[in-house]
């Protein structure tokens, strides 16, 4: 296997949305009002509910070609959806970062760097 490192981060970009995801569609209610509160001081703070399903439709759109690209890798040694799985997972982190650094919460800010890292890898190494 050539593509191993692409796989696990894949793999790990999958695993990391699609629970993200999972967690924001069943407990949509405990979500949203946490997220309120965490929001009530910012230009969000009207915003919230949309801005979480907007969330929620990329964190799973990511997880999914993720777990595309990973299949796609083990079987033909594809690269195309595993690219769009890291991409799309930028995407989501960088506006999860986004919101994070607007409501000042830079310990939030600092987690999520350490999640784009490995996205950015796997940007660079399935491109």
């Amino acid at each position: 296997m050539n593509n191993v490192a692409s796989i696990l981060i894949l793999a790990f970009l999958a695993i990391s949305f699609i629970q993200s995801g999972y967690d924001k569609l069943f407990y949509w209610k405990d979500n949203l009002e946490w997220l309120k509160e965490h929001f009530s001081k910012t230009p969000l703070k009207n915003h919230v509910g949309l801005a979480l399903l907007h969330i929620l439709v990329l964190e799973l759109i990511s997880g999914i070609l993720c777990v595309v690209g990973c299949i796609e890798l083990v079987i033909n040694n594809g690269r195309l959806f595993g690219f769009y799985g890291a991409v799309f997972s930028c995407i989501t982190l960088i506006m999860l970062l986004f919101g994070q650094r607007l409501a000042k919460d830079y310990d939030g800010a600092r987690t999520i760097v350490i999640y784009f890292i490995p996205a950015v890898m796997a940007v660079y190494w399935l491109n």
